[in-house]
């Protein structure tokens, strides 16, 4: 095994609500030894102009793997990305809020790794309603699902798997894998079932919100229906959080809370005693 920390790059396409927290999700305290990161971002954007400039720059840094979080990671933009780092002989792993069966096969076919988080839905991106608070809040509801219900430890144990891979000098074998509430929920280690079904349901209901966005935003012409759609949405996803919430309040209230921090040398601790220390 290699001493020598290894670089993982981390390249921002658009955003989803995974994409701020992404690389925090593996060096919680900033103290891991055994990676650097770099991240490079386009901000909002993520036309094929954007995924050039930044995919050039995220090259020219040489890292052992790339993460590309991106909405709908069958855009031109993000394509583009993938496909530029990917020729430059680095393992890649897509991180998005959809894609079809058989594109996700194609991209299996092609080398390419992918997580895929459905409830990491569609903003309300209409101008009457979507303004800097509005999305801020948005984001943070959106956050507040994929942590509680389970779904970022699901993230974090496929990716730390891929990183323990490179540090021990091996090809990674790299993640294929849609996140559904099951999944999420499993990796969340709920004690008391009422909140595991909390979660399950937070996690689905995060998940519909696609649906109506989508809608409401590309579906629907006249502004008196489509406002109202990309509000509900918002809606909706502001009770999963809540509800998501709740379920960490029931593991609290049993102090039965499942943590999973990471050790200097990138081992995965675990307890769920306050008061116990991780092993």
């Amino acid at each position: 095994m290699s001493e020598k920390p290894f670089l993982l790059g981390v390249l921002k396409l658009g955003n989803i609500g995974t994409t701020p927290m992404l690389e925090l999700l593996f060096d919680e305290r900033a103290d891991r030894k055994n990676f650097d990161v770099i991240v490079v971002g386009s901000g909002a954007k993520m036309d094929k102009a954007e995924a050039e400039r930044i995919a050039k720059l995220m090259i020219e840094q040489k890292p052992k793997v790339v993460l590309i979080p991106s909405p709908n990671a069958s855009l031109p933009g993000p394509a583009m990305a993938r496909e530029m780092v990917k020729a430059a002989g680095i393992p890649v792993i897509l991180l998005s809020d959809m894609l079809k069966k058989d594109e996700r096969e194609a991209l299996a076919k092609e080398g390419f790794g992918y997580i895929l988080l459905p409830a990491d839905s569609m903003i309300g991106a209409r101008r009457e309603f979507l303004d800097p608070v509005e999305m801020s809040l948005f984001n943070a509801d959106v956050i507040r699902v994929l942590a509680a219900t389970g779904a970022f430890r699901l993230v974090q144990i496929e990716l730390d798997k891929v990183f323990a891979e490179i540090q021990a000098g091996k090809t990674p074998e790299l993640p294929k894998i849609v996140i559904n509430a099951t999944k999420a929920a499993a990796a969340g280690h709920f004690s008391n079932p009422y909140a595991q079904a909390k979660a399950y349901a937070a996690y689905e209901m995060a998940k519909s919100v696609a649906d109506i966005s989508v809608k409401g935003c590309f579906k629907t012409k006249e502004r008196e229906k489509y406002i109202p759609l990309v509000a509900a949405a918002h809606e909706i996803m502001r009770a999963a959080a809540r509800l998501a919430d709740e379920a960490r309040e029931l593991e609290k209230d049993g102090d039965s809370v499942c943590r999973s921090p990471h050790m200097k040398d990138g081992k995965i601790g675990r307890k769920t005693k306050l008061h116990e220390k991780p092993v």
